[in-house]
């Protein structure tokens, strides 16, 4: 067949592109474009080998042979196959286990089979060498693609390179088109822009029957000393509680010396993977909080079915756009809209039992993944961000007038 396969393993290429950019193997100090990549790689194959592309293979590793975000988005896209190995970890480093092995059963099938007549292989691992001999005796023409030493030297077996009919170096031009150091070490590269989504949950101040005295604005606060005294005399300022306090935040505001602050109105509560957390002493949840089903509870198994398919075959695994995704199925499966319009104005809290699902929801994408089985912080904000962002366009939309 006159057409051309690329066969990437991801290892390499990341890990050689990481050395390259940023001084070290490691993919953790490089950002990558997965949708610039594959384009760049679909375009220089059927440049170099003037046939069209048929496919491409991406091998790479993950803990337990689960897809991690990044390997969502890449096999979404047109034109690309995921195949994982294990990801195991030795003596504190991380090794790929059944990648070239993976690697070496596929160029032997293709060729077999005669599914192409060219074969493009990003690698630099020696082990592929038999499987490259196969498909050259199926005529086969085999490219073999390296990634620019940052030492100028080879960064491939020889023997690799001896066996290959053609070979094609990517520069450091070609890979700063997908690839980019991050700031880490005094590797100079910008860093991503701050999501306003996620500032906003930061930022957002709580309802006005939650605010404390120290809160409120000035003319409604009860007279009170701005300063705690200490054992010596001096004065201890209490530090200004942020947009939304923590429990720190909390206890500042009842520091020795000051005027107990009255009791909040409303129970403070704050989320975490566990769901809420009740500071000591405070009430249960009201009815009409806890009377919130969750999506479990409004999910027929048809729902269940469908949406484990649109799970794997459409959802990238991006934490905001998880977020958006479990917002957008509660909503259309929530018949007592009034549940919306009470979810909407405790912003930016969530009950609960809807929070402890919608993390155990973003678990499912390899959110945990080295984490020590805790979702990032920075993941968490994206995955709420993302929550309420779909919750606001929802509230608007029940709140449109007709004909818009």
């Amino acid at each position: 067949m006159d057409r051309c396969i690329v066969l990437v393993d991801a290892g390499y290429l990341l890990g050689a592109a990481a050395s390259l950019l940023a001084g070290e193997p490691s993919r953790s100090r490089i950002t990558v474009d997965h949708t610039a990549l594959i384009q760049g790689l679909r375009e220089r194959a059927e440049s170099d080998t003037e046939r069209p592309l048929l496919r491409i293979y991406w091998f790479d590793g993950a803990p337990d042979r689960v897809p991690q975000p990044e390997h969502r988005r890449l096999r979404v896209m047109p034109r690309v196959t995921v195949r994982l190995g294990a990801l195991t970890r030795s003596d504190g480093r991380w090794a790929q286990k059944g990648v070239d092995a993976a690697m070496h059963a596929e160029l032997t099938e293709l060729a077999r089979n005669r599914a192409c007549s060219d074969i493009v292989l990003v690698t630099g691992d020696g082990d592929l060498l038999p499987g490259m001999m196969a498909a050259k005796e199926h005529g086969v023409a085999v490219h073999l693609w390296a990634v620019q030493a940052a030492d100028g030297d080879y960064n491939q077996s020889e023997d690799l390179v001896a066996e290959a009919d053609e070979r094609r170096v990517l520069d450091r031009t070609w890979i700063t088109k997908a690839v980019r150091a991050k700031e880490l070490g005094g590797i100079c590269a910008p860093p991503p822009a701050p999501r306003p989504e996620i500032a906003a949950i930061l930022s957002a101040p709580l309802p006005d029957s939650a605010l404390t005295a120290a809160e409120r604005p000035t003319e409604e606060r009860p007279h009170r000393a701005p300063a705690a005294a200490t054992g010596n005399g001096a004065q201890e300022r209490v530090p200004a509680p942020k947009g939304v306090p923590t429990p720190k935040d909390l206890a500042a505001l009842r520091a020795p010396g000051t005027a107990p602050a009255p009791q909040p109105a409303a129970t403070l509560r704050w989320s975490s993977d566990k769901g809420w957390v009740d500071r000591p002493g405070t009430a249960a949840e009201p009815p009409e909080i806890a009377s919130m089903p969750t999506l479990a509870q409004l999910t027929t198994a048809e729902q269940r079915w469908a949406d484990r398919e649109e799970d794997i075959t459409t959802v990238g695994g991006d934490p905001y756009e998880v977020g958006q995704v479990f917002a957008r199925r509660w909503v259309e499966r929530l018949g007592d809209q009034s549940h919306l319009q009470r979810l909407s104005g405790m912003y930016p809290r969530i009950p609960h039992r809807i929070d402890g699902e919608l993390l155990r929801y973003a678990a499912r994408f390899g959110l945990l993944a080295h984490k020590d089985d805790q979702i990032d912080e920075h993941d968490r904000y994206a995955i709420r961000a993302g929550f309420w962002r779909e919750i606001d366009v929802r509230t608007a939309t029940e709140h449109a007038p007709a004909g818009e």
